[in-house]
């Protein structure tokens, strides 16, 4: 599966279940998380202009992402999430 235009597929890291004194967390009450791994770009975007925006992301990259951003999807037998690369935020 290879995205197209400016977007990405981004395999979330996994949601702990335990804090750190022990209390099991509830599925209901995780968080989603804002972090992950890019599994795979596109190739990038066409300017108004005609010419192609290359990607600024890689896959294995892993990125911060807004709370609500990109729609879940699955990828590769994982539940992961497809996202417009100007819905990252930092690349770490």
């Amino acid at each position: 599966m290879k995205p197209l235009h400016d977007r990405v597929i981004i395999r979330p890291d996994e949601i702990e279940g335990k804090t750190d004194s022990g209390f099991i967390i509830p599925d209901t009450a995780k968080d989603i998380p804002q972090r992950g791994t890019v599994v795979a770009v596109a190739d990038g975007y066409m300017s108004e202009y005609g010419a192609l925006i290359p990607m600024t992301v890689a896959v294995g990259d892993v990125v911060m992402y807004g709370k609500f951003a990109g729609s879940e999807i699955e990828f590769e037998g994982s539940s992961c999430t497809i996202m417009s690369q100007k819905d990252i935020l930092i690349v770490t």
